[in-house]
């Protein structure tokens, strides 16, 4: 049996921006072509991730810890608690990562929970470019009860 739920996303998004080692550049770079939009929106990161661009790009932006000590699983808190309405991850698909557990388990909770989830600069893109970003928006969550 499954329970429906209605969470409401407000004007101004809670996005989540995390990425592994090897695209963090990408990332970044991704975040300043998008900077104006982004300065309009709360802003989340994991600690290494977060603290780049918070000091390339100054950005204000919340940062957990690290994604290897537990900061993937921060995030996924946050969006189970309705926290956290974006993610932007951009993960590395050709290289293991030594908390891989982690990196599903937020994954799977960002399907779960529905919310918008971009893993690559193109869906990034579209995500950020569409007219709902700048509006409340409510999504309905399906729960196995």
């Amino acid at each position: 049996m499954s329970k429906k739920q209605r969470r409401t996303m407000p004007q101004k998004k809670r996005i989540a921006l995390i990425a592994h080692d090897n695209r963090k550049r990408d990332l970044l770079e991704w975040v300043r072509f998008n900077k104006h939009v982004l300065s309009r929106h709360h802003l989340f990161g994991t600690g290494t991730t977060g603290n780049l661009i918070k000091e390339e790009l100054a950005l204000p932006i919340h940062c957990f810890n690290s994604g290897p000590l537990g900061g993937d699983l921060q995030i996924g808190s946050k969006i189970v608690d309705g926290e956290i309405d974006v993610l932007i991850f951009f993960w590395d698909p050709l290289e293991a990562q030594p908390h891989d557990v982690d990196v599903k388990a937020l994954l799977r909770v960002a399907v779960l929970y529905n919310i918008p989830t971009a893993s690559n600069r193109a869906t990034a893109d579209f995500l950020i470019s569409s007219v709902l970003m700048e509006q409340t928006y409510e999504r309905e969550i399906q729960l196995m009860k």
